[in-house]
């Protein structure tokens, strides 16, 4: 196919360890005109800074010579493998390392190295195939220079050979052909057999159809880049070998039938090629013109060169074995610039939806129960409840329309109804009107009643100001150890409610615990059900119903992590990072925040009833408002698995990480001491912080 000296534009590989490339080394190094440049160290730095790090087997790769005869120059390089690893490692994650080495299996051949030139680079420059075979037959003119990037110094060498030197430069492992007679009616099956993708970027229309008929025949598909209006074209001969040349645009006109036409009388065919109507203004005025006040058609390099990002883009696709159907697409640049707008406002850093400190004022002793019970605290701020009341009485059930995936079997919704349980008989004692309690089995959840009478209990009317201002703090702690009495106070706060509390103070297992809840928050991430709800649960500034949900700036986050959370929100981002089985970063958080605290708690019953985990809310309270009473910041810390308890319910959880949920929650009981008889209510991290809570607000209607 090459009808030049190779040595005039393909680079020349010597490995000094292979005898016969040591000697034709030593021979350069005695001639006086040849330049060395040796950079490896540079190169082998850059190759260990890697993340992650690359395997012994790169790094003891053997270095290369390339010799390069045009520049008069060799050049110290990295071995194949580890230049390749280096040189294409900002692609990721646009390309992983996976989908770069199936792209390096593609082989494509590029008609016409006007366009094509940029084309061919671009290829090469995003790495996405193993092969190029280029052809044309004309060489670089001065009138070029709008157009390929060469210079003054390539006037008059071949296109070809000007592209294959550049790539190159670029990367000397890639393998180059070219043809310099061009594709021919002889030479055609020759250049495109055993290409998996054609490119066609040819001024002769002849040559258009011919490379079209031969590559339909042999069932390879085109593409085609036209730089006005940014005209890409595709067509899957591959897949649709009965499909008409050029969508039947020209009808059943043969290649030919076109040859040797003159610019003048190609117009007809081009614009038909191009349709007429579809066509920028200054391109159809100038066709107009061809032969009277231009030459030919224009072009502009920077369309060119968009034309090779777009030819790109279809190329990764193909070879990816993504969606590329046969058809047209237009990637104007001007029509994109009149849609210029202002960006839509992103987070404010001081905009919130806290509520306030102030208690309001209360008509009745009922009325201030109830507001008491709205205050208990729940998965998300959902606020899983519906209270009702009567003269003489306060009734508390479980809301079905206010419920999460992670709320299995609704016991998340039980803990914030024992919570709120507890909220109300606080008030009902502090006002004087504490009266029977009652919680009965209702189907799959449970019905409370709590009686208006004339009691009090003193142990529960003390806590009744605490449960009012009580707020989650989520700010970053300092790991403080705490006293003996906090300790122990902290320990027995639950058990008036039949409540044991695990406390984890030993910072191994504070650390082993983190990193559990980090891998549960990365999976809740990369679950799509979950992903969705949790974000459905945040409020950002301007949305409606601030009433539910938490506030983002209730989650003490700087303004470049609030800009991340945006970022986290979108389900197409979490979609690939689950495909690649990544997103470590997405647990970093929740990480750093468990590490903080000075102790870890988690409220345990024994049971896996309903009424058990109303138990376990009310008990929760009591320990959390305990642990504010001692100085200490509250944040629920739980994971994803905390109310899964068999295998469907962690498949139900996330299909795909069922498995490792399981296995979590199994490390997670093992390191706090959880029998098979008991359950969990709820994780809490308690620590020493400066940082004020933003305290979230609650419904009107309940």
């Amino acid at each position: 196919m090459t009808h030049r000296n190779q040595l005039d534009w393909q680079a020349r590989v010597l490995d000094e360890n292979d005898p016969a490339d040591r000697a034709e080394l030593d021979r350069l190094r005695e001639d006086p005109v040849i330049e060395f440049l040796d950079r490896l160290d540079e190169q082998r730095d850059g190759l260990s800074r890697l993340t992650p790090p690359p395997p012994a087997e790169l790094v003891d790769e053997p270095m290369r010579w390339i010799h390069y005869p045009w520049r008069r120059t060799v050049v110290a390089t990295l071995g194949p493998r580890s230049f390749r690893r280096l040189r294409l490692d900002r692609n990721r994650n646009k390309i992983t390392a996976e989908e770069q080495d199936k792209l390096a299996e593609t082989t494509i051949g590029i008609v016409g190295l006007s366009v094509g030139h940029a084309i061919a680079y671009a290829l090469a420059l995003d790495g996405v195939c193993g092969a190029l075979r280029l052809a044309d037959f004309d060489e670089i003119e001065l009138s070029n220079l709008n157009r390929i990037p060469a210079t003054l110094l390539d006037l008059g060498l071949s296109k070809p050979v000007v592209a294959a030197r550049r790539i190159a430069e670029l990367d000397p492992y890639l393998p180059v052909t070219i043809d310099d007679r061009g594709v021919t009616a002889e030479s055609a099956d020759s250049f495109i057999d055993g290409v998996d993708l054609l490119i066609e970027e040819c001024d002769s229309l002849d040559v258009k159809i011919l490379v079209r008929e031969r590559a339909r025949a042999l069932g390879v598909p085109v593409i085609m880049e036209t730089s006005d209006r940014g005209l890409l074209d595709v067509e899957r001969f591959d897949l649709e070998p009965d499909r008409p040349l050029f969508h039947g645009l020209l009808g059943d006109v043969e290649s030919g039938t076109l040859a040797n036409l003159s610019t003048h009388d190609k117009v007809p065919y081009v614009l038909a090629l191009l349709e007429a109507e579809a066509i920028s203004a200054r391109m159809a005025a100038s066709m107009i013109e061809v032969d009277r006040t231009t030459t030919t058609w224009p072009q502009l390099g920077s369309e060119v060169g968009l034309g090779g990002a777009s030819v790109a883009g279809a190329v990764r696709r193909f070879g990816l074995g993504h969606r590329l159907d046969s058809g047209r697409v237009r990637i104007h640049i001007d029509e994109h610039l009149d849609m210029l707008a202002p960006p839509p406002t992103g987070v404010g850093p001081t905009e919130q939806n806290g509520s306030s400190h102030a208690q309001p004022e209360f008509d009745s002793p009922r009325s201030a129960i109830v507001h008491a019970a709205t205050r208990a605290p729940s998965g998300g701020n959902v606020q899983p409840w519906t209270i009702t009341t009567t003269t003489g009485s306060v009734r508390l059930t479980i809301d079905r329309d206010r419920t999460s995936g992670l709320d299995v079997a609704y016991r998340g919704s039980h803990v914030a109804l024992g919570a709120a349980l507890y909220n109300a008989r606080s008030a009902a004692a502090h006002h004087g009107v504490l009266g029977d309690v009652t919680v009965e089995p209702d189907g799959d959840t449970v019905d409370i009643v709590v009686e208006l009478g004339a009691g009090t209990d003193p142990d529960l009317a003390k806590t009744y100001d605490a449960l009012l201002s009580r707020s989650t703090n989520r700010t970053v702690g300092s790991p403080r150890e705490m006293r003996p009495e906090v300790l122990s106070d902290l320990t027995t706060a639950a058990l008036p409610e039949g409540v044991r509390v695990a406390l984890v103070t030993d910072r191994s297992s504070i650390q082993q615990l983190a990193e559990i809840i980090a891998e549960s928050d990365r999976i809740r991430y990369l679950t799509k059900p979950l992903h969705t709800e949790m974000f459905s649960e945040l409020r950002w500034p301007g949305q409606p119903d601030p009433d539910t949900g938490i506030d983002v700036h209730a989650l003490a986050l700087d303004s470049t992590d609030l800009v991340k959370l945006d970022v986290s929100r979108r389900s197409d981002v979490m979609e690939l990072l689950g495909d690649w089985d990544a997103g470590i970063a997405l647990g970093e958080d929740s990480y750093d925040r468990v590490v903080s605290s000075s102790a870890v708690a988690v409220t345990i019953v024994d049971g896996h009833a309903a009424t058990d985990f109303v138990r376990g809310g009310a008990g929760t309270q009591r320990l959390w408002l305990a642990a504010e009473s001692h100085g200490l910041a509250v944040h629920p810390s739980s994971p994803v698995f905390l109310y899964a308890t068999s295998q469907s319910e962690f498949e139900q959880l996330s299909p795909r990480h069922a498995a490792a949920l399981a296995d979590l929650r199994h490390q997670f009981a093992r390191i706090v001491g959880i029998d098979v008889d008991e359950s969990i209510a709820l994780v809490l991290r308690l620590s020493h912080t400066d940082g004020a809570a933003l305290r979230s607000r609650r419904r009107t209607e309940v």
